[in-house]
């Protein structure tokens, strides 16, 4: 071999060394989440994060398996072990997530695997600082996901006012509300549904002769009959507040609990079932 092939060879194992060692190094300007610290002899292949998104984690109710969708800060990492590292099952990496947020108080929600233990999955849940911080792991043979979100009510950018309700109910008889939250399952209006809720009752002061329907709409995850339930509870809820609070004769407001039987979007994504859970105003034919 000529001296100028050795050189060319060479260099060639320097370039794709370097390059080979710079592909494992973490994604640039990623970082771990906060609090949680990464499997060792694993690098960030991959990161991203949203203000506000929503994501729909599986957990384990009664020994049921079902769905649990949580809004608020979302962050995604994907984790890739080293070349010539020691193997990780993928036990080894889920129960280490799963002890670490045992320690801290947390919960597991769920877990799952495949009859080889090729994958395995787990959700979990606990509480930092004042937030409550749900995560998805999931475990593969070289590789590991994690999707957090940090749960919270989104901060409302777009505004609605008496008179754009009013003119949706004129022209269609109804009118969909998204500024009213309720957490997860439960019926209690949440305090920064406030705004929303002066605006309807400024409209119906307006017209004192409108009389309207509160229904309450879900989205499809879980039980129809627990949705049908809880869709009633949460249109009462409103229809209570309006009265006692904002002094609307409870006679011009019918709650009705719709449950999922009226989707505006499709039930098979997390966007599509944020759409869903809603509260509409109908407006009642008066003679």
């Amino acid at each position: 071999m000529s001296r100028l092939s050795h050189r060319l060879i060479v260099s060639l194992v320097l370039v794709l060394s370097a390059a080979f060692a710079h592909s494992q190094n973490d994604k640039p300007g990623s970082k771990d989440y906060p609090g949680i610290t990464r499997m060792p002899t694993y690098y960030i292949y991959g990161a991203s994060e949203a203000k506000f998104d929503g994501f729909t984690f599986p957990v384990t109710v009664n020994g049921k398996e079902t769905e649990q969708q949580v809004e608020g800060h979302l962050y995604k990492y994907q984790y890739v072990q080293k070349e010539n590292a020691a193997p990780t099952s993928t036990l080894q990496v889920i129960r280490n997530y799963q002890n670490a947020v045992k320690a801290a108080g947390g919960q597991v929600m769920n877990d799952a695997s495949g009859d080889s233990g090729s994958w395995r999955n787990t959700t979990l849940r606990f509480i930092k600082g004042d937030k409550e911080v749900w995560i998805l792991i999931e475990a593969r043979s070289n590789h590991h996901d994690l999707t957090i979100v940090e749960k919270q009510a989104m901060a409302q950018e777009v505004a609605i006012s008496a008179e754009i309700l009013g003119n949706d109910l004129n022209a269609g008889g109804r009118v969909a509300i998204y500024g009213i939250y309720f957490d997860t399952g439960k019926a209690d209006v949440k305090p920064e549904s406030g705004p929303a809720l002066v605006e309807i009752a400024k409209l119906l002061k307006q017209k004192p002769t409108l009389k309207v329907f509160i229904v309450g709409h879900t989205d499809m995850v879980g039980d129809t009959a627990a949705n049908m339930k809880l869709s009633q509870a949460r249109a009462q809820s409103v229809a209570s507040l309006l009265t006692s609070k904002y002094g609307i004769a409870a006679a011009r407001l019918i709650p009705f609990g719709n449950g999922p039987y009226s989707p505006v979007a499709s039930n098979k994504a997390d966007d599509g079932r944020a759409k869903n859970r809603r509260v509409e105003l109908v407006e009642m034919a008066t003679k």
